[in-house]
């Protein structure tokens, strides 16, 4: 912390999924372990997830009811250009009565008119890109943003060479400062630590193609001892529990979960990771250091998933699954990686490179230049 800065009133917008919600919150936390006095307060998109997660992370959120571009022909897109006056409206008023010193924008729907107003009314804006392809949000709003916090080299293709600062993106400190060791995680999972572990992360909501892949390859797996925990989302646990239920229960070494709460301890515990490419889950396994093979969603925009796993593999970081080839070769490469433990180290090696553990407290070194400057 800057002796001379006092942080007392900032303004942090976006959201619309956790790729952008759990940076922002990661931010946030940062500011208030250094300032412990200060006012932040979120601005989102009414509807969306952030208005549900934030205040359950213990901060004050407000809603502005701007939407995105609906891709097929819909009525909804009617209502965008009230929307949008409605937010810029609520957002100008936001300004002037909370007068913040900084606006932090995220990315998602609530950080353009935000930062918008705010450039408009002269106070200082920070964006922060997880991806290795910036939004549109992002690109729209570089111009008069006074810096632009990523993750990855070569972003001087979508912003200012200028603006950029490289500070890698903020991640829960309970998996960037956890100490936990295998063996107290298998303790944990009641699991086995001398026996291979895989973790399969296919998001919240769940991945169909990691699960379906994963499914039609379980009884493969089981049968060459390996133990897995598996994090489904809620639209696939049913059917993997029944599956898991069907199988030698002597044999049988696979936990299944809905959702992982305790992500430090499944971290902690496994060998490889097979998990979508979002820039947070990316970042998550840089800092941790796991072997990782990884299944792009092509249900992104700019298909960014695939960009941010390219930036590993170029590096032989990672190992790249493309969505389409999963159901044929996703337990085929799993398997291999599994019976290479000299790959194993070499990936975990390689992407641990890669980690930047302290991501909030460069950010928060930048939110201070600002106010200062």
């Amino acid at each position: 912390m800057n002796s001379s800065t006092t942080l007392s009133r900032v303004i942090i917008s976006g959201g619309g999924t956790g790729g952008h919600i759990f940076p922002a919150l990661a931010i946030a936390n940062a500011i208030r372990k250094a300032y412990p006095l200060v006012h932040i307060l979120f601005v989102g998109a009414e509807g969306r997830m952030e208005m549900q997660k934030v205040p359950e992370a213990g901060y004050e959120i407000i809603g502005l009811p701007i939407a995105g571009i609906q891709r097929s022909l819909s009525l909804k897109n009617l209502s965008l250009p009230y929307k949008l006056y409605k937010s810029l409206s609520r957002a100008r008023k936001l300004m002037k009565s909370f007068q913040p010193q900084v606006v932090i924008g995220v990315g998602g729907y609530a950080s353009g008119p935000t930062l918008f107003m705010a450039q408009r009314l002269g106070i200082p804006t920070l964006i922060q890109e997880q991806n290795s392809y910036a939004g549109l949000t992002n690109k729209w709003l570089a111009k008069n943003a006074a810096t632009i916090c990523v993750a990855y080299d070569g972003m001087e293709r979508f912003f200012p060479k200028t603006k950029i600062v490289k500070t890698g993106n903020p991640i829960r400190s309970i998996i960037s400062q956890s100490e936990i060791t295998k063996s107290a995680a298998a303790l944990f999972w009641r699991l086995d630590a001398n026996k291979t572990t895989v973790l399969i992360i296919g998001g919240s909501l769940g991945a169909r193609t990691i699960n379906q892949s994963i499914a039609a390859g379980l009884q493969q797996l089981i049968e060459a001892g390996i133990q897995i925990i598996w994090q489904t989302g809620k639209a696939y646990f049913e059917q993997a529990k029944e599956l898991t239920n069907t199988l030698d229960s002597s044999k049988q070494q696979v936990l299944v979960f809905d959702f992982i709460k305790d992500m430090d301890q499944a971290y902690a515990v496994a060998d490889i990771v097979v998990s979508r490419a979002g820039a947070l889950s990316v970042s998550e396994l840089s800092v941790v250091g796991k072997a990782a093979v990884l299944v792009p969603s092509p249900n992104v925009a700019e298909d960014h998933q695939t960009q941010n796993a390219l930036a590993l593999t170029s590096k032989n970081a990672a190992i790249l699954v493309k969505d389409a080839n999963a159901q044929q070769s996703l337990v085929n490469e799993l398997m291999s990686l599994i019976h290479n433990v000299d790959q194993q180290a070499a990936l975990s090696k390689n992407i641990k490179h890669l980690a930047i553990a302290d991501a909030d407290s460069r950010i928060l070194q930048e939110i201070e230049k600002l106010i200062t400057s």
